[in-house]
């Protein structure tokens, strides 16, 4: 049976990065839904899960957004209190908030610390303040260093969220942020390349010639960089945009999600999965609540997936882990998969000994054109 998993999505935040296409809000966009009610609607919430999926015990609780540290801290530890007294979590499970470095202090911490949260992950983004300007991050980055400096203090395990290849980013700008990143000395970094979605500010900026789109070659090279450098200070990587310093600093949390185990979205636009089928509640937290007030849960785009389905989205999934994919799913989706590994191991795309084993494991070339090996296996 798969194991069960809990994500709570806090919608709030006090600026709306440019590049961000995440379900969030800035307070003045939510008229009629103010901060103070998220926690009244998150307790209908789990009420209605618990009678839905029985008595399960969570694994992994992480609470995302969003800024989850734009709530008060016992608000944070209230919402911890109610996954608790739901289902129970299990002893020494993995409980992570994200965090704005600009609103936590050691008191903040340390109240998220007794409720039981046991790791951190902070927005650090870059270390340069013009990048951070690009892509309307406010925080001061000495905020980062000295936040996680009281983290570790209190015992909390910690990481840092990077972006590259911001436009305007060169390279030594991205070498100041990772050194910036390994002084910390968390024991967990990841890092995303920059991804101009559509609707955004920053797309709209980029389509009005303000500011260039970003290169991808040059992230490329960023990506390159990084890996040699965290795996020169100690650092493994895990999945492709994760590096940990050990087993115990990996998150699990997000591993269940890779691995394609159950779990229970909580909040606005919150997605789930349990057994196969999967969906997410409404977005805005206004039609969230109304739905929540009618004793309703809030969800829509149900699916049940098929088996293809199942195993098209586990071999997605799991070719992004270190770990890499078991062969015998892609046997399944393609008659012509020996040729296809085959081709990719002379490419040096994936390892040749792992597919020998029967896994296809992502080289560091192939770990770049990750997309390009998955339709390869797929034979699409």
């Amino acid at each position: 049976m798969a194991t069960f998993h809990g994500y709570v999505h806090v919608p709030f935040c006090r600026v709306r990065c440019g590049y961000c296409d995440f379900n969030t809000y800035t307070a003045t966009e939510l008229q009629g839904f103010p901060q103070s009610a998220f926690i009244s609607n998150l307790r209908a919430e789990v009420k209605l899960a618990r009678e839905n999926v029985g008595p399960r015990q969570l694994e992994t609780v992480f609470l995302g957004g969003g800024t989850p540290t734009l709530l008060p801290a016992n608000e944070l530890a209230e919402a911890l209190g109610l996954l608790r007294e739901a289902f129970g979590i299990a002893d020494g499970a993995e409980v992570t908030t994200e965090a704005n470095p600009d609103t936590v202090d050691r008191d903040y911490l340390s109240v998220l610390k007794e409720a039981g949260f046991n790791r951190l992950s902070f927005g650090m983004q870059s270390a340069v303040p013009e990048v951070l300007a690009v892509l309307d991050r406010t925080h001061n980055p000495e905020a980062v260093a000295r936040n996680v400096a009281i983290a570790k203090g209190l015992g909390f395990q910690t990481s840092v969220d990077l972006i590259y290849g911001a436009p305007g980013e060169t390279m030594e700008q991205w070498k100041q942020t990772v050194q910036a990143a390994l002084s910390l000395d968390t024991n967990h970094i990841s890092a995303y390349a920059l991804i101009v979605e559509p609707a955004t500010k920053l797309a709209r900026q980029i389509a009005a010639g303000a500011l260039p789109a970003p290169d991808e070659d040059l992230q490329a090279d960023k990506y390159e960089y990084l890996d040699a450098i965290l795996s020169e200070n100690g650092f493994d990587w895990y999945e492709l945009s994760n590096w940990s310093k050990a087993p115990n600093s990996v998150s699990e949390h997000n591993i269940a999600y890779w691995k394609g185990q159950d779990w229970w979205g909580f909040g606005p636009g919150a997605h789930s999965h349990i057994e196969g089928r999967r969906w997410s509640n409404v977005k805005h937290p206004t039609t969230y609540a109304k739905h929540l007030a009618l004793g309703e849960l809030p969800s829509i785009d149900g699916e049940t997936l098929s088996e293809n389905e199942k195993l098209e989205e586990r071999a997605m999934l799991e070719l992004r882990l270190r770990a890499g994919l078991d062969l015998q799913v892609i046997r399944k989706l393609n008659m012509g998969f020996a040729k296809s590994v085959s081709e990719l191991v002379a490419a040096e795309l994936i390892e040749g000994s792992a597919a020998i084993s029967g896994r296809a494991i992502l080289t560091l070339k192939g770990r770049l054109l990750a997309d390009f090996v998955l339709r390869k296996l797929l034979g699409l």
